[in-house]
């Protein structure tokens, strides 16, 4: 049964995919201020220097710029508590470099797998496993 705060999380979670399929980095940048912690701790390994928010806004900006028509389909979320957990569907051409690698012009598709914990209504932790070897299988970087 869903409860008031578990609905409002998987609605700020939803806003929050959203925005990172505009592709636009201002729109996604004002959507992490919004309903992101400042502070947030990031438990997926990122190959990035800053932290919390900042870091977020960093690594959706080199998604961005690699993949620019990124999506986002959410497949599953299941919320209890102060945790959402969402099983994602993401899409994209490579068109900007990515992990060193130059733009292919392929399409990629690959899971991913996030456990969101909320404090206040914002997001304040986050643990994510996303399936970078299907990426890189896809990107002709790993024999398939």
């Amino acid at each position: 049964m869903s409860t008031p705060e578990t609905t409002r999380n998987k609605e700020t979670l939803r806003r929050f995919h959203e925005a990172l399929g505009s592709g636009d980095m201002e729109v996604i940048s004002k959507t992490i201020d919004e309903v992101v912690h400042p502070d947030v701790l990031i438990r997926t390994p990122v190959p990035l220097e800053s932290t919390g928010a900042q870091a977020l806004k960093e690594l959706f900006g080199v998604l961005t710029e690699a993949f620019p028509d990124l999506h986002v389909s959410i497949e599953d979320v299941i919320a209890e508590g102060d945790k959402v957990v969402s099983r994602n569907v993401v899409t994209g051409t490579h068109r900007g470099e990515y992990m060193g690698l130059p733009p292919t012009g392929k399409p990629v598709t690959y899971g991913e797998m996030f456990v969101v914990r909320f404090r206040d209504g914002r997001v304040a932790e986050t643990w994510g496993v996303v399936d970078i070897f299907a990426q890189m299988r896809q990107l002709g970087v790993v024999p398939g």
